[in-house]
Formats: C-alpha cells, structure tokens, sequence
C-alpha cells in the first residue's frame, strides 16, 4: 500500500527549477496521491496546470487565513466557480483562522463561515488551518453545523495543538493530519496529539516546501517523498507496523476527499519500510 500526501504547495518557486526529479522521487518513496492545497483562488490556473503534469494530484481551491486582504465581496462566489470548474477539485482551502500573526478576526471568521457554506453547498470536505485559534474556530464550526443542518467535514491540517484541542474537533468529526512537526525534539504536545487520534481519523503530510522532518530536517526544502519518514515515526510513535499506518492513512484519504476511483486506474507501489 501506497502513502497520500494531503498537503503539499509544488506551485511554490521552490520546486519551480526541477519538479520532474521531485516527482521522480515521491514515486520512489510511494507516495501514490497528493493533495495540492491552495492559499489564494489566483493560484488555481498554476495548480491545475501541475495536476496536468502529473495525474496522481488532486487539488482544492481557497483562501488562506493570512491572506484577507484579497477577501472580497466576490471571492467566495469565485471560489465555488473554480471548485465546480474541474472534477480533479476534492476540497475547499485551505481555509480558517490564523490569531499568531495577524489582527483581523472578524474578516477572517467571515471568510472561513463563506467557505464552510461553499464547501456545504459543493458537498466537499474543507481543509483547515488552525493556529492559537482553536476555540473560536470550534465555535464557528458549532455554529454552522446547527444553524445550516450541516456537518462539516474535514481535516485540521499541519495540526499542532494539545490533546484537549485534538479531541475538540475529533468530537467534530474533523480528521487530524501530522506533518514533519511530529518528529521535531521538542515538539511534545503534538507527539501527545498524534498518540490520541484513533486509526481512523489520521492523516499525514509534509505541507512542502515547509517542515522538513527528522531525518532529513537540515534540508531546506521540504518535498512529498518526506511523507514517509512523517509516516515512519507515526507509526513508531504509535506503536504500529508501518505497513498497517501507511495502509490506514491512505485509505482515509481516500474516503475524505473521495479519491478511491481516482486510485482504481494508478498501480500502486509500496512505500519503503525503511523510511524512518
């Protein structure tokens, strides 16, 4: 069984000089599917374009929390137009709220409510961005779900906060994606987190270009053949084989962002079992 990386950005300048050797290396690694996220809809013609290249990546459409100076009147209505623009669309983001850098709560929680209403509208899962936010962004999902009759689903990505926050939005039903933090020496509530989630409910990615894991951490840029050493100390961390980790994850990724038909027609290869 193959890995899914949930949360990559290869649209980045980054990976703009040498994306083939990059794909080159997650196909060696296993990695059978990526979900590429999105931080403002004008990404979208780049995105896809990638997904053009390279047919294992699905692909979301959103406005991230620290971009609200591009919020406007119109952009929840041009992100629903691009998600039901291309079927290759599997989520709406990433999307939430961001209260360690910037000041604006009110523009944000009235982004993310219009796109927890796109996604609801749509029927797709949404990808979240949470950080030192997560009481307010639990009320507002709250709220949502009862006012609209609707349960949101989704992952909190790149997820960081404490066990009391992690079973918080695992009572909301969200999944709970790891990234290459998991692995970092100090990083202890997350180890935490990343214990308490149950089987079935856990996602990994690296979010690349950003938080390369142990033991590649001295590498500036991150890539999503790094998806199996997160994959690799989960498993460890957990106590689990890694095959059974890697099967697990891929199989709920599958079942979050609807991806199995995706998969049906792509051969699977075998993630490494010496990641870590």
């Amino acid at each position: 069984m193959g890995l899914i990386d949930t949360h990559v950005h290869l649209n980045f300048e980054a990976f703009a000089s040498d994306l083939d050797d990059v794909a080159a290396a997650w196909r060696d690694a296993g990695v059978i599917h990526l979900v590429h996220s999105c931080v403002e809809p004008s990404e979208f013609g780049a995105i896809r374009a990638i997904a053009d290249r390279y047919p294992e990546i699905s692909f979301a459409v959103g406005l991230h929390p620290l971009d609200m100076d591009k919020w406007t009147l119109q952009t929840a209505a041009d992100i629903q137009r691009l998600a039901t623009s291309d079927d290759r669309v599997v989520a709406i983001g990433e999307m939430g709220l961001d209260y360690y850098k910037a000041d604006d709560k009110a523009i944000q929680a009235e982004a993310f409510e219009a796109q927890l209403d796109v996604a609801a509208s749509l029927d797709l899962p949404v990808i979240i961005h949470c950080r030192d936010a997560a009481q307010d962004l639990a009320n507002i999902v709250r709220r949502f779900q009862r006012d609209r009759g609707y349960s949101v689903r989704g992952v909190m990505h790149c997820w960081s906060g404490t066990p009391e926050e992690t079973q918080v939005f695992l009572d909301l039903g969200f999944y709970v994606s790891f990234s290459g933090i998991v692995t970092f020496k100090n990083a202890h509530a997350v180890k935490a987190s990343a214990r308490l989630v149950p089987c079935d409910r856990l996602l990994v990615e690296t979010d690349c270009p950003f938080l390369t894991p142990e033991p590649r951490r001295k590498e500036r840029r991150n890539q999503p053949a790094n998806v199996a050493h997160v994959a690799a100390y989960l498993a460890d961390l957990r106590g689990e084989p890694m095959s059974v980790l890697a099967q697990q994850t891929t199989e709920n990724a599958c079942r979050l962002f609807r991806l199995s038909d995706r998969l049906k027609a792509m051969p699977l290869k075998p993630v490494a079992m010496n990641a870590g």
